[in-house]
């Protein structure tokens, strides 16, 4: 399991970073997909994965429609045991 997750108790940012990228990988989505799509610099999408940076409202709005997911859910708790969300392939997706 990967230490930047291994926590007992999440803070709201670490669920944000964990359920964004969970959902992301789920969905087959690039860091920079998930960005054009919702209309973000791939900076930011990398920064809040990486637990580095508060996204406002209206963004994490945007990115739930992308993920097609209520803001709520980047909020939601895993489940005990869950492993941590992994990272797509690199390269690039054609």
């Amino acid at each position: 399991m990967d230490t930047q997750w291994s926590c007992a108790i999440m803070t709201p940012r670490d669920l944000l970073a964990w359920n964004v990228r969970k959902l992301r990988v789920k969905r087959g989505l690039s860091q920079e997909r998930l960005a054009l799509e919702a209309q973000l610099e791939r900076v930011s999408i990398s920064q809040l994965e990486r637990k580095q940076v508060n996204l406002g409202v209206d963004s994490l709005g945007k990115i739930a429609a992308v993920l097609e997911c209520k803001v709520f859910e980047l909020f939601v708790e895993p489940k005990a045991g869950e492993e941590a969300p992994s990272n797509l392939p690199r390269g690039r997706k054609p």
